[in-house]
């Protein structure tokens, strides 16, 4: 994949190969300024006279992950046809998880808690006066998936000399995803059209428990996927259980409660449908994401989930975030697309709260107010050598500090702990993120179809361009 570059006053210029990159630190002629996404910076060049050629960024919103494609758009005239084709060259592939759900469900912990003192511990009045809400104004996990895309977008156009973005916008029909045949006035009327809730429930599940098939009992409305876990109240969600399977299951899944049932557990989750929590997340973001990128500066294109699933179809590529990414837009050929995947996951920049509690809410344990120990922080790139013990080796990833020195280190495919601060090197700094690389390659005999094969690799795997020697001069290895 290509290396970033930059010149002497951090001015982004074109990506090189990575051949290229190795002789400019060799030579001396080039610095490491980032190792993750990969960059250097040239000791001896300005940006000032020299011609770029265009460079576009292009994004495929999700709900969990949101896939980047940096590519380098080219029009070749085709002699046979005298057209001009626009050819795109794949310079880096990105996937950003996000970490919506997570906010979510802190949130809720931190709701309840507060809702708990406020009842049953000591007096303190409701406030119900100020909660207007501005206009644009989203939830917290729904706009940390804007902020988090659109700093990527500027991280990356101070990278990298980007010239335009293009943006599948995307809107999901969730009425017709529960029920491909709907038309018409059906859309007014909604799934319980004419009947109530606990008779369609009956009907729906032949009056009789879900779980053990009781019949002729007291039956009581269970959610499937519990509410405690996410799960929401829609109708799909709901199935009726008797008392016994409903106190049983609790706050369980329906394949952890029937776990020597298999068989049922299957039939429960085929006849309830699936959760458009997802959906409804990217048709909630979707135009606040197209205003902040028309912000930003660059020119915006914007194009449809369909014409994105037509160029993939028609380019023989696999379906995957980013590569999703790469086929927005107006696309007639696509260059070097089998290339890593470099995964970025928001991890977050630490945790405001000191106190720990437990599930009722009660305190116990504090944290301390100092976040860093040793001079490392929670989150920061190190590389460990371990000479001696049963940890020898060497390891690169995410560091997590303790006051004792003792430190954990996550790698892209394991967990490292009890590493002394000794060992650890920093690398770079923390950023709210983890890196880890996927390296995708077709299956053989599958390129017409389109299927490819995933294998996640770990950092120090990937991350060959460069090595610390002991006088802390970074060079370029193979």
């Amino acid at each position: 994949m290509a290396v970033l570059v930059l010149d002497r006053r951090k001015k982004p210029l074109m990506p090189c190969a990575e051949r290229r990159a190795r002789l400019l630190l060799a030579r001396g002629r080039a610095r490491v300024h980032r190792m993750v996404p990969f960059t250097i910076r040239l000791v001896d060049r300005l940006q000032e006279n020299s011609t770029l050629q265009p460079v576009r960024l292009k994004l495929d919103p999700g709900s969990k992950t949101t896939g980047l494609a940096l590519v380098r758009e080219q029009d070749i005239t085709d002699t046979t046809r005298e057209e001009s084709v626009r050819t795109l060259t794949v310079l880096m592939l990105l996937e950003l998880q996000h970490r919506g759900s997570v906010i979510r469900d802190r949130l809720t912990a931190r709701r309840t808690f507060r809702r708990r003192r406020r009842g049953n511990l000591r007096y303190r009045p409701a406030r119900f006066d100020n909660r207007a809400k501005p206009a644009g104004w989203l939830a917290p996990s729904l706009r940390h998936r804007v902020d988090t895309t659109i700093a990527w977008v500027a991280r990356l156009s101070r990278l990298a000399p980007v010239t335009s973005l293009s943006q599948e916008l995307v809107r999901f029909d969730m009425q017709q995803m529960q029920n491909p045949e709907i038309s018409g006035a059906e859309y007014q009327q909604g799934t319980l059209f004419g009947c109530e809730i606990r008779e369609y429930l009956l009907e729906k599940w032949g009056r009789k428990c879900a779980y053990c098939g009781a019949e002729n009992a007291p039956l009581e409305i269970d959610h499937i996927h519990p509410k405690s876990l996410g799960g929401s109240d829609r109708v799909s969600n709901l199935t009726i259980a008797c008392h016994d399977c409903n106190q049983a299951k609790g706050n369980s899944l329906p394949e952890q409660f029937l776990s020597k049932q298999p068989e049922r557990a299957k039939k429960i989750l085929a006849q309830a449908k699936a959760p458009l929590r997802d959906a409804a997340a990217v048709n909630s973001t979707r135009w606040a994401l197209c205003q902040r990128l028309k912000e930003t500066g660059p020119e915006v294109e914007v194009a449809s989930g369909g014409r994105t699933n037509w160029n993939r179809h028609r380019l023989h590529i696999p379906k995957t975030h980013s590569l999703d990414a790469a086929c927005v837009g107006h696309v007639d050929a696509i260059r070097r697309w089998q290339q890593p995947v470099l995964t970025i996951k928001a991890t977050g920049r630490g945790s405001y709260q000191r106190t720990r509690l437990t599930r009722h809410g009660f305190p116990r344990g504090y944290l301390t107010r100092n976040k860093s120990a040793f001079g490392f922080q929670t989150g920061d790139l190190v590389k460990a050598v371990v000479t001696t013990g049963t940890k020898a080796g060497t390891y690169l990833g995410r560091v997590a500090i303790r006051a004792s020195g003792s430190f954990n280190i996550q790698t892209g495919s394991r967990l490292i702990q009890g590493i002394h601060h000794r060992f650890c090197k920093l690398i770079q700094r923390a950023d709210g993120y983890g890196y880890s690389w996927t390296k995708r390659a077709l299956n053989k005999g599958d390129a017409g179809m389109g299927r490819s094969a995933t294998a996640t690799l770990s950092l120090p795997g990937m991350m060959g361009h460069a090595a610390h020697n002991d006088a802390g001069v970074s060079r370029a290895t193979g």
